[in-house]
């Protein structure tokens, strides 16, 4: 039997997944005991070679449990740090008589939860949790009477309670209006009467009446500055929201954006086309997706050469991008024919788009970085990218939190929305909720209704 510590304190069991999502889980369950079965050793050696973010994950995890253990062996446990439970390696047992009936032994996950359910009989019931972000394996310990949850430290609030970015102020005074239309364009925020205190770089929509003007709240000055309607590389913006997205893209103060907003709002078109306007500031354009396919299959599973592996994932970048040429080219724009550039800043590689596999080793610097779709990411995923930002980088995040195919991540714990969560009120961050479709009104009616 193995030696857990006094009943008051908690025994997790850890699945696979919770490792691959965050490497440094263990230092997270405060007091408690952490047990590892012995299964999940054994999936995460199948993890550990790669460049993907989940091989990294599984080796880090292995070195730190190799630091931690030294020269001790797990009989007992070995304890994790001052204030911290003891961590054990679980090995295998013989399938409880409970389980043998409706559980298979040729799952990993059932050699887990078959673990999770022998400690629980030796200890009690009500002390050992099994920690997984698989909902189906949670239900199946349910079953069995055994207390699941998910992984919840990098969980933030509600996705109703998420920042948003942009405020709208009524009923204000028509001097505080006119004093934002006068130079220089600017006035100082302690003249607003406002319920809750200003976020840095918090967008307002002011209103008296049928006057209004769009203004941002400049941390450094506590000023708020008045916002034009621009044109960035033939793309004009079509609502107040996406007019703050162009001003928050095209700053150079504000390295860090993030853009949310459900599809056909104009996120991906709307970096772009800042990415495309600000090109001179910038050594290249990095644009990139996760490659989590519907399927969830990786992209080895795809027949051809490395190109025409990433095709299908990196489509509806090329989609964007041939909308700005269109509109360069004369079809929506000024007719210049700029929007031949596109394709020749392509064979130049000033425009590289890739999968984020390949930008891990990649020296960041003075690149405008897009980071599409960035809700199929985790919270380590988006650290471990903006951590790379070097002199003169701008990173862009853009996603929609409702529309998730990763199989582990919902609204309140992918990395889209612990970035917002986390960065909100930073001098370096600005964030924007697009909330109007703009792709078309069948697309608008269909998101509204289906």
């Amino acid at each position: 039997m193995i030696s857990f510590s006094p009943s008051k304190r908690k025994i997790f069991v850890l699945d696979t997944n919770i490792i691959l999502h965050d490497s440094s889980c263990i230092n997270q369950f405060d007091e408690h005991d952490i047990v590892i079965p012995i299964a999940v050793i054994e999936e995460l050696d199948r993890f550990k070679k790669g460049k993907e973010i989940l091989n990294c994950n599984a080796r880090e995890f292995a070195r730190a449990l190799d630091a931690l253990t030294g020269d001790r062996i797990f009989n007992g446990g070995v304890p994790i740090g001052p204030g911290k439970g003891k961590i054990t390696v679980c090995l295998d047992r013989e399938f409880h008589d409970k389980l043998k009936t409706n559980f298979s032994p040729d799952k990993p996950d059932h050699h887990i939860l078959n673990a999770a359910y022998h400690i629980a009989c030796e200890q009690a019931f009500d002390r050992v949790l099994l920690v997984t972000k698989d909902v189906n394996l949670r239900m199946k310990a349910k079953s069995i009477g055994l207390m699941a949850q998910d992984y919840s430290t990098d969980r933030v609030q509600a996705p109703a309670d998420i920042y948003k970015g942009t405020r709208v102020v009524e009923n204000l005074p028509a001097a505080v209006i006119e004093q934002l239309y006068a130079k220089p364009y600017e006035m100082d925020a302690a003249g607003l009467d406002l319920a809750a205190p200003l976020l840095a770089n918090e967008y307002l929509v002011m209103k008296n009446g049928s006057t209004s003007a769009l203004g941002v709240f400049l941390p450094q000055t506590r000023s708020i500055r008045r916002i034009d309607t621009r044109v960035c590389y033939g793309i004009r913006p079509r609502n107040a929201e996406q007019c703050f997205a162009l001003d928050a893209l095209t700053s150079q103060e504000v390295p860090l954006v993030t853009i949310t907003g459900k599809a056909g709002t104009g996120k991906t078109l709307l970096a772009l086309a800042a990415a495309l306007e600000k090109r001179r500031n910038y050594r290249q354009i990095f644009i990139s997706r996760p490659s989590v396919p519907l399927s969830n299959k990786d992209i080895g599973f795809l027949p051809g050469d490395i190109q025409s592996k990433l095709d299908p994932y990196m489509q509806p970048l090329y989609d964007n991008l041939s909308v700005i040429e269109n509109s360069r080219n004369g079809k929506n724009g000024n007719g210049n024919g700029r929007g031949r550039r596109v394709k020749e800043l392509l064979d130049e590689e000033k425009i590289v788009i890739t999968p984020l596999s390949y930008i891990r080793g990649r020296s960041i610097v003075k690149v405008f970085f897009i980071v599409d779709e960035a809700q199929n990411l985790t919270p380590h995923e988006v650290k471990t990218i903006i951590t790379r930002a070097g002199e003169g980088t701008k990173i862009v995040f853009t996603g929609d939190i409702y529309q998730i195919d990763h199989p582990y991540l919902d609204s309140q714990s992918n990395g889209l929305s612990y970035l917002i969560e986390k960065m909100k009120g930073q001098a370096l961050y600005t964030h924007i909720n697009l909330e109007k479709g703009e792709r078309s009104e069948l697309s608008d009616l269909a998101i509204s209704l289906l």
